[in-house]
């Protein structure tokens, strides 16, 4: 699914009504069904309805809302704000056409009394939608402070008031609704994916109005949803007479001493997924726990008894990944950048190996084109400097990644895989219980996986991080967000793959409200 931005849905808006042949006004009528509808699906027996409408087309919707909800037998109150004398022309009509329904009334044109707001009222924002493109202030902010202080439970319609569809960099959040629930149209929006803006945002539904199909389907954007038909024809099937061998040897350079879990998680995901043979270079400290703990791998123990510090020759393995609990140390250090120059294909970089990065940001340009970097937003941070947004944060690793030519995935809900040439794709699967030690470890040792069997690194982003996300929901299914760890991702991988290859996906909540 593409996010598209303001300008583009616009623009949307236009083509379909010239390709259907129908008034700006049939279009906004037809939006009001859906939000009608699907507010009266939510809320059955709400005792009031208190509904505060802007000059412009959100307030349009909002106006026709409140006439087809008033015909369902709600009892609305309704406020439109027209302190300069100026609405849109759509907006208008709607005035004009409830003005002569019985539903209650009031238009400002000076001095808001503001109406009391009760716990059990719904109040619908529809004072400014996605057009905004400065932050609110003086009245209307008033009227957003006063709906935010109150205990009712807000719906908004398209955006929260006050909130940008892209950049809220320089927003004053102060002065944003707070909503409950955002009931967005056609096409989600690029804020609804930066974690900064879920607490305005609140939960959120994409709405299908029916936009141009051409329309979408020409629009240029870097900016994704994957959905589960993305993911299915990426999968390489098996053959009868398959063997181990054409599965890949990957190495997975990880641990020092008293960090070897790091290493068993990733090894452990890493068998879980497929890879024909894998090989954990690991300090000989660790050697005792790896054949312990994961009996299926090649245990080659460095000369150090206590952390990484001398590289591995490379001839035989498919793929690399390097990270894990390996530690900082000068020695590590050392050999981590010697290890860069004995492979020349992509490599999966996570965890200490990204903040040996950070400190060393020269040897940027030593990591093979096409490696896939791993970071969390304080490991992504390190690499490009302080972010004061998720906006600038997300700006900031699209040009790391097209400078280096890099794929980068930025860890956290509704993790974004950034490719080298600036598209992003938000992946809808995994839940808040996968914020848990080991997690990351976890989707390495799935990347290194994917990578060795001869997967593009690309295929391996999308699908590694999708099939993570779905042993994480199934782990939260059976076991409650609250009390997952890493090890329950892992005993997920095997139900996870076989609902991919079975095709019967397991459609959580965040990527269901995207279809």
């Amino acid at each position: 699914m593409k996010i598209l931005t303001n300008i583009q849905i616009k623009e949307l808006d236009r083509l379909t009504i010239e390709e259907e042949g129908i008034q700006s006004i049939e279009l906004m009528e037809r939006a009001a069904l859906a939000l009608s509808k699907t507010i009266g699906e939510l809320f059955k027996d709400v005792p009031s309805i208190k509904i505060f409408a802007g000059p412009g087309n959100n307030g349009g919707d909002a106006l026709a809302i409140a006439r087809i909800l008033s015909e369902q037998g709600y009892s609305i109150e309704a406020y439109l704000f027209n302190t300069t004398g100026h609405l849109s022309e759509d907006c208008a009509i709607n005035r004009d056409r409830l003005s002569e329904t019985s539903v209650q009334f009031t238009e400002i044109t000076t001095q808001f009394i503001p109406p009391v707001l009760l716990k059990s009222d719904l109040v619908i924002d529809g004072l400014f939608g996605s057009g905004l493109n400065k932050p609110l202030n003086g009245g209307f902010a008033a009227v957003v402070n006063y709906i935010n202080s109150s205990p009712a439970t807000v719906i908004s319609i398209d955006m929260p008031s006050g909130l940008m569809c892209e950049d809220n960099t320089f927003n004053q959040y102060s002065n944003v609704i707070k909503a409950n629930i955002t009931l967005t149209l056609q096409i989600p929006k690029l804020a609804f994916f930066l974690a900064e803006n879920q607490p305005y945002i609140g939960e959120w539904m994409c709405l299908d109005i029916q936009l141009s199909e051409t329309g979408i389907a020409e629009s240029n954007t870097p900016y994704h949803v994957i959905q589960k038909e993305n993911i299915r024809p990426l999968m390489q099937q098996r053959k009868e007479f398959a063997h181990k061998g054409e599965f890949g040897h990957g190495l997975l350079i990880a641990g020092k001493y008293g960090m070897a879990g790091a290493a068993v998680l990733s090894a452990r995901a890493c068998l879980r997924s497929g890879i024909g043979l894998l090989t954990v270079h690991t300090p000989s400290c660790n050697n005792i726990i790896l054949q312990t703990a994961v009996p299926e791998a090649i245990v080659h123990p460095d000369t150090n008894e206590h952390l990484f510090s001398t590289p591995i020759e490379c001839d035989n393995f498919q793929a690399i990944a390097i990270g894990p609990g390996l530690g900082q140390s000068t020695d590590t250090v050392k050999a981590f950048f010697e290890q860069l120059h004995r492979f020349s294909s992509p490599i999966i970089v996570d965890a200490d190996a990204l903040n040996i990065l950070s400190s060393y940001k020269g040897y940027l340009s030593s990591i093979p084109a096409n490696s896939i970097l791993t970071p969390h937003p304080k490991e992504l941070e390190r690499l490009v400097g302080h972010c004061t947004s998720d906006y600038e944060r997300l700006s900031k690793a699209r040009t790391l990644a097209t400078e280096y030519h890099l794929y980068i995935i930025l860890k956290g809900a509704w993790s974004t895989i950034i490719s080298p040439n600036g598209q992003c794709h938000f992946n809808p699967t995994g839940n808040p219980g996968m914020a848990t030690a080991g997690s990351g470890d976890v989707l390495t040792g799935v990347l290194l996986a994917l990578l060795a069997q001869g997967y593009t690194p690309y295929n391996t982003c999308l699908l590694g991080v999708y099939l993570h996300g779905i042993a994480g929901d199934l782990a939260a299914e059976a076991k409650g967000k609250n009390g997952i760890i890493a090890s329950d991702i892992i005993e997920h991988l095997p139900l996870a793959w076989k609902l991919l290859i079975e095709n019967k996906y397991f459609c959580n909540y965040k990527e269901s409200r995207c279809i």
